[in-house]
């Protein structure tokens, strides 16, 4: 007997998310389908819309100004202006991201010392951003070889902002072995753990870093302050710094990426979605419009039924698009992917030039449901968010987040309508 429910989104990065609680919101029975752990834990944490134009024009003011004059095909042009303020409005009630009070970006500097233009950013990293004029002084740990403090200094320095920036590396109070994982960081300042001369890692690491500081009032560490209790991490070393704290986004793992999923999904269970995970779905029965997905639970098929379905399984980095010799293709529902029949048509030459393949996926109509080669819609009650849809380099333009909870709100709160 399959498993019944209204709305059924596949895949659980922050476009399913978002369609589950969208579709949620409307009353609908929602069940969300995923297979591998989603990328958000890979992810900086941050949240952009749009930093910069297909063209590569930016960093960008206003990235609203920008959407109205994005090309035909792009998913916020399918999707609609109203649908990313709407992803937008529902991310800022489930999380305490800073960025909602303006329709602008801000501008955050990252663990390379680059400054980038984001919608959203975690409280945590609020008195980091490069408007503010206060001089800065970022601080990297001996073993943690991810985040080289004066270097980054030194970019960040280089790209004219507003303040004076200095970098400097210490000795975490605790050893640890040549190459820690960042949640061992985190866990050891989470529990503030004893060190050697009995004071906690807290007051430790905040007596070395007071040496090193000459009139700054912020300091930026990696962004390792603590899995579970990052705000009582950043107090306690305000308090003994006497200076603001913020973290820099790093890259894969992430913490940010990790306390923001863990935040997402709490968000899911309070609204009632029922969550499957570790199973892929790899078919279905239906013509013209979806009836039931299967999912392959150790050779076993479980069926999945319901009235609506979200596809929301990634690109090609996610698997969610796939490619071998003879094309591209979305192993799912083999929705029609349109790509160059000549694969030396996918890439540019350039290592970084404009690649075709970075903007490969099914092709929507302005419902998110996807569409044959003759521009028809595939399946009446199958819509596609995130960056399983074609039309955008999210790299380039840094809109990944911004369009996944724009087209994964507009996917969910129309199928969750449909029932």
């Amino acid at each position: 007997m399959a498993i019944e429910q209204d709305v059924v989104v596949i895949g659980g990065g922050l476009a399913g998310i978002a369609a589950t609680l969208s579709a949620a919101e409307t009353g609908a029975d929602v069940r969300l389908v995923s297979y591998k752990q989603p990328t958000l834990r890979h992810a900086s944490g941050l949240v952009d819309v749009l930093g910069y134009t297909p063209d590569g024009e930016g960093p960008l003011v206003d990235p609203f100004d920008a959407i109205a004059d994005l090309p035909e095909g792009h998913p916020y042009e399918r999707a609609g202006t109203d649908a990313v303020h709407a992803g937008l409005d529902l991310f800022d009630r489930i999380t305490d991201y800073e960025g909602g009070h303006t329709a602008k970006n801000a501008l955050l500097p990252t663990h390379g010392g680059a400054v980038k233009p984001t919608a959203r950013y975690p409280t945590g990293a609020a008195a980091g951003i490069a408007s503010d004029t206060r001089d800065v002084l970022l601080v990297g740990f001996e073993r943690l070889v991810d985040f080289d403090a004066p270097l980054a200094a030194d970019h960040l320095a280089a790209a004219g902002p507003p303040f004076r920036a200095r970098g400097v590396t210490v000795e975490f109070p605790i050893e640890l072995s040549a190459d820690p994982k960042v949640t061992r960081f985190a866990h050891l300042l989470d529990r503030d753990e004893p060190t050697d001369r009995g004071r906690g890692v807290r007051q430790a690491l905040a007596d070395r870093v007071t040496d090193h500081l000459d009139d700054e009032e912020r300091v930026g560490f990696p962004a390792v302050l603590g899995d579970d209790h990052p705000e009582a991490i950043r107090t306690d070393l305000e308090a003994e710094l006497g200076v603001d704290v913020f973290e820099v986004p790093m890259g894969p793992p992430s913490l940010p990426g990790i306390r923001l999923e863990d935040r997402l999904y709490d968000a899911m269970d309070e609204a009632g979605v029922k969550i499957t995970t570790g199973n892929p779905v790899v078919d279905f029965d239906g013509n013209g419009s979806i009836e039931t997905v299967y999912a392959d639970r150790n050779g076993s098929r479980i069926p999945y039924a319901a009235e609506q379905f979200v596809l929301a399984t990634g690109g090609l980095v996610g698997k969610g698009i796939d490619s071998d010799r003879e094309g591209v293709e979305e192993p799912v529902f083999d929705c029609h992917v349109p790509h160059p029949a000549d694969r030396y048509d996918w890439f540019d030459e350039a290592a970084f030039g404009d690649h075709p393949f970075a903007r490969f996926g099914v092709d929507p109509d302005t419902e998110l449901r996807p569409r044959d080669a003759a521009g028809d819609v595939q399946f009446d009650n199958l819509r596609a968010a995130g960056s399983v849809l074609g039309g955008y380099d999210f790299a380039a333009e840094k809109s990944g987040s911004g369009v996944s909870l724009a087209t994964g709100h507009r996917a969910g709160h129309l199928a969750g309508e449909r029932v």
